[in-house]
């Protein structure tokens, strides 16, 4: 499992990876914090809206330099007035754990997911 936080500019703030995961999980986790974190909204729900408009996504994927992931693994992180102040991504599990995962550690952190 890897888990990284970003910052409403999509900047790393914090990243870590468990012993033994994958060399990909930092920058698939990364992936899908950014795309939240740009969108203000979960990855899952950038996903949805990639299958309906697939060239969309596969451009901001390409602008984006690869740092764009629409899959389920990420919840933004929101202020008291809903203002985006970052988001967090997973990776590891199912994108429904990462997803899990991220939502528990915003809300145990005291702030707002999604």
């Amino acid at each position: 499992m890897a888990v990284v936080v970003v910052d409403d500019s999509g900047n790393i703030k914090a990243a870590q990876r468990e012993d033994g995961a994958s060399m990909f999980r930092v920058d698939v986790a990364l992936g899908k914090a950014w795309a939240a974190a740009a969108f203000g909204v979960s990855s899952r729900a950038l996903g949805e809206r990639a299958r309906e408009n697939p060239n969309f996504f596969v451009s901001m994927a390409s602008t984006a330099q690869g740092r764009f992931l629409p899959q389920a693994g990420a919840v933004p992180i929101k202020g008291d007035d809903g203002t985006i102040l970052g988001a967090v991504g997973a990776s590891g599990g199912s994108g429904d754990e990462d997803e899990e995962i991220c939502a528990h550690g915003v809300a145990t952190s005291g702030l707002r997911p999604e």
